[in-house]
């Protein structure tokens, strides 16, 4: 099945300081694209994968669940870390849950963690009806272009399967548990008004991480998809910022940027 025009992953080889991005739930490597240009035209290397079973139609994402995304990101971690000093790890929404299992997992191997309204529950009693659920119905409606701002798309499913879902609401358990093993500096970003995933979950990441560099931005003019919304450029000036801050080579002349 071929993938969504814009969808596509992307990767950019930069210097030693090497970022990793994970997308969300439904969504594709598109609503991070420009975050990830943005710090790859700073000198960073950059990796944006496409989650299996995304990107194409919904119906390919019905045979994928946590276990399949995880290990997608586990893998272009382990490979940035072939070729680089230092590597951070982002994301937004699911795929913040994503990055924050990653640190859990790789402990000093990820020097920092930036999140973007990271998601932590799937809530509303329908999510104690998927088990059920999920054998009965395939899809319910979907998630995406949840944005402020006039004219804003992003690419993804207008259908949400529901053996997916389920796997979901599992993986969220999962990294709920293993928060506390979250050392890293963390910088998290959340929107004022979110209209998928709650402040409770961004609240929840911060009350049980073990990180004490912690820093939360509240962003006031963007809804979940903030990468693509009004506070996109100070999603990306406060991460490049942060990177820069534990990552002295970055920016600095003959090294990351280049010169």
């Amino acid at each position: 099945m071929p993938v969504l025009p814009g969808a596509e992953p992307y990767r950019h080889d930069g210097g030693e300081v090497g970022v990793l991005l994970c997308h969300g739930f439904t969504g594709s490597p598109q609503s991070l694209r420009p975050w990830a240009e943005h710090l790859a035209a700073r000198g960073l290397t950059v990796s944006l994968p496409l989650l299996p079973g995304h990107g194409t139609r919904w119906e390919d994402m019905q045979l994928t669940g946590w276990q399949d995304w995880y290990a997608e990101v586990d893998r272009e971690l382990r490979s940035l870390r072939r070729t680089c000093g230092q590597v951070f790890v982002a994301g937004l929404s699911m795929g913040g849950a994503l990055a924050l299992r990653l640190a859990a997992k790789h402990g000093d191997a990820i020097s920092g963690i930036a999140v973007v309204n990271p998601a932590n529950k799937v809530h509303g009693l329908s999510a104690y009806a998927l088990p059920v659920a999920r054998h009965l119905v395939r899809s319910t409606r979907g998630i995406t272009s949840d944005i402020a701002k006039e004219g804003g798309v992003e690419i993804g499913y207008d259908r949400v399967p529901l053996h997916a879902a389920h796997s979901l609401r599992t993986f969220f358990r999962q990294v709920d548990g293993e928060l506390p093993q979250v050392t890293q500096p963390l910088l998290l970003l959340r929107s004022a008004r979110d209209h998928v995933v709650p402040a409770a979950d961004s609240a929840r990441v911060l009350s049980r991480v073990s990180s004490t560099d912690v820093r939360e931005v509240v962003l006031e003019q963007s809804y979940h998809v903030a990468t693509l919304d009004h506070d996109a450029d100070r999603i990306f000036e406060e991460s490049y910022a942060f990177i820069a801050r534990l990552a002295p080579s970055v920016g600095k002349e003959g090294t990351t940027a280049g010169g």
